[in-house]
């Protein structure tokens, strides 16, 4: 059995995973002085949906028409936002959004491998 000294070819693509977090504990927003300022909500799932969770919006008419793929920011007060590759979209109904994967606290992007020549 012959042994290998030098690599014979790189991986053309790299899955990289970037940290994202998960939310925060907290349930109040302190001020500068360290008293409790407003309250945070006490639940994290907002209409089936959590902060960044990957998500698909398909969305039918307005100036915001059109096909979204990318993380949510959902609010507890009405319409979220998606976050893709290309900006941040605001406004988008819960009704026009699909729940692709549940969140893991991580965002994962596919890159091309660059050239090793060493």
């Amino acid at each position: 059995m012959a042994t290998l000294n030098t690599v014979a070819a790189w991986p053309r693509t790299v899955l990289v995973v970037r940290a994202t977090g998960r939310g925060t504990y907290a349930r109040t927003t302190p001020d500068r002085y360290g008293s409790a300022r407003l309250a945070r909500p006490r639940i994290k799932l907002h209409r089936g949906f959590q902060t960044g969770d990957p998500v698909c919006a398909n969305v039918a008419k307005g100036k915001r028409a059109g096909v979204h793929v990318g993380r949510v920011m959902v609010r507890s007060s009405g319409p979220s936002d998606i976050t893709t590759r290309h900006g941040r979209i605001a406004g988008i109904n819960h009704k026009s959004v699909r729940l692709l994967q549940r969140a893991d606290g991580y965002g994962y992007t596919i890159t091309k491998e660059t050239d090793r020549n060493d």
